[in-house]
């Protein structure tokens, strides 16, 4: 019960400083800049349910996708523990992760590309997902699931109160805790990197 429960733990860390549904909340904002309360509301819902039906795709299908393409879980945790590295360190130099970043030209489809990808189910997120459960069973799957679903939740509800969260917090602890999600991140990608190079050479 206790392994379960630091898994989870791990996983919700993983999560929640990837999507940062406190951090997120501005750009959101930004992006249904002149909306509606109602179409606010209705682009936030479409666009979390979005990313968790594409994250938990990853989730259930990753052991086949690694199969199909003939991805080794050793180069899965190398190349996915330097890119949520890399995140985490962007988030420390107080940078907007590539990653994150969207080209959108106009509001028409906005809760899927880019609020749903890649904001919340960008790269960094599917990688975390997918690492979470790779050599996994249906308890650890259902368990991923679980907390990402919660997330999202979360997320909607920081989406749906945008602007009473970010007047309420200012924009200097939106900033400190970027940092700290940074910090975590980056952590988390050293130890990916680190489980990488043991399976690789069997140390």
């Amino acid at each position: 019960m206790e392994n379960l429960f630091t898994y989870a733990l791990t996983v919700f860390m993983s999560f929640f400083a990837i999507m940062n549904p406190i951090a997120n909340t501005p750009i959101f904002l930004g992006l249904v800049e002149g909306e509606t309360e109602e179409n606010k509301k209705k682009i936030a819902r479409t666009g979390t349910i979005t990313a968790f039906i594409i994250v938990a795709a990853f989730v259930v299908l990753g052991k086949y996708i690694f199969e199909m393409f003939g991805i080794t879980i050793p180069a899965f945790k190398l190349t996915g523990g330097i890119l949520i590295f890399y995140v985490g360190f962007e988030m420390l130099m107080s940078q907007k992760p590539k990653m994150h970043q969207n080209n959108a030209e106009g509001k028409n489809n906005l809760a899927i590309s880019p609020l749903a990808i890649p904001i919340l189910a960008g790269p960094g997120t599917i990688i975390a997902a997918m690492n979470s459960v790779t050599n996994a069973d249906l308890v650890h799957i259902g368990i991923v699931i679980t907390i990402f679903g919660a997330l999202i939740f979360i997320t909607y509800i920081a989406f749906a109160f945008s602007e009473k969260i970010v007047e309420k917090l200012g924009p200097n602890l939106i900033a400190v805790v970027g940092k700290l999600m940074g910090l975590i991140l980056a952590i988390i990608g050293t130890g990916m990197i680190t489980e990488g190079i043991k399976l690789s050479f069997n140390i």
